[in-house]
């Protein structure tokens, strides 16, 4: 169990100090690093900055004690119906692009031959750009299919996925797509999702049975690889103190048993301010508040209730174990 590495100010000793919450409270960090298009689109052992501090949060994760598990990502976090980075003097992005499919598999082998990891996620939400981009998918597919054999080849051992965004899966007209899963198999060895359901009912968290399609449809092992609920309203969603827990004990009750590794996606919540000049453009900002108060401590490190859910549940999961 874990959380992604986002620390509540854009700052060095912010970093750290989300990083020393989560070692009090996880096992695992997810390290979702876009694709550095120019640097890897012909050698996977390029030079890369971008790439060395990779290097570093890994070693720094690991001295809190955190296994990483890394996932390779083309788009863009707050929309994934578009690529993230490419460089505009390639012209629209396609996964049919020579260049990004080489500079994908060269950034997933780098990453292999570095870290030997025991997880490896080829894509984030990969159903949105699907859905949004049905002339695409089969490029997107095959791509993965691809870099899995290679993948494979380098690390044998290391269990690869891509991730879907289970709310939207299931919302379909007619119950979820399965097909967009299943166009990956046999070549997933696990199945991954992202669920941010208070952000899709309405400030409301899962009911009994909102997972219990995903543990009914597949004996693959589970994993969640993002999601949360608020603990406080932003200017487009309600929210409350209660929902993160409400989010933790469907997950646990639903799919804890089946589950390889869950990430909650923030230790703490973020100072939006800091984040601001980062971020840019004014449409991914306001995108960013809907999650910038799910963590299970506030900005300075302070713990919600919430973070005795998740401290109950992982001993009972490690109990299991």
């Amino acid at each position: 169990m874990g959380f992604f590495p986002s620390p509540a100010r854009i700052e060095w000793s912010s970093l750290l100090a989300t990083l020393r919450g989560i070692g009090r409270h996880a096992d695992a960090v997810l390290l979702q690093r876009n694709v550095p298009w120019e640097a890897f689109a012909q050698d996977p052992d390029a030079p890369s900055r971008r790439f060395a501090d990779l290097v570093n949060l890994v070693r720094l994760s690991r001295e809190q004690g955190l296994e990483p598990i890394f996932v390779v990502d083309a788009l863009n976090g707050l929309d994934r119906r578009t690529f993230q980075g490419v460089p505009a003097a390639w012209g629209k992005p396609s996964f049919a692009d020579p260049r990004i499919r080489r500079a994908f598999k060269n950034f997933a082998l780098r990453i292999v031959r570095t870290f030997q990891p025991r997880f490896l996620g080829l894509g984030s939400e990969v159903n949105t750009y699907m859905a949004a981009h049905p002339e695409d998918a089969p490029h997107l597919v095959s791509l993965y299919r691809e870099t899995y054999a290679a993948v494979k080849r380098a690390s044998p051992a290391t269990r690869v996925f891509t991730t879907f965004q289970w709310d939207e899966l299931r919302a379909a007209p007619g119950g979820p797509d399965w097909h967009l899963i299943e166009a990956f198999e046999p070549r997933l060895d696990l199945w991954v999702i992202s669920s941010y359901p208070c952000l899709w009912l309405g400030g409301r968290p899962p009911g009994s049975g909102y997972y219990a399609p995903l543990a009914l449809r597949t004996d693959r092992p589970l994993a969640v690889a993002e999601g949360g609920c608020a603990s406080r309203d932003s200017s487009r969603r309600p929210a409350s103190e209660q929902n993160p827990s409400d989010y933790l004990n469907a997950i646990a009750d639903q799919l804890g048993p089946r589950l390889a590794f869950w990430i909650y996606l923030l230790y703490n919540d973020l100072d939006l301010g800091s984040y601001r000049e980062a971020i840019g453009r004014e449409r991914d900002l306001q995108t960013l508040e809907l999650f910038a108060r799910m963590g299970l401590a506030d900005a300075d490190g302070r713990p919600k209730p919430a973070l005795d859910t998740w401290d109950r549940i992982r001993r009972k999961l490690r109990e299991r174990r």
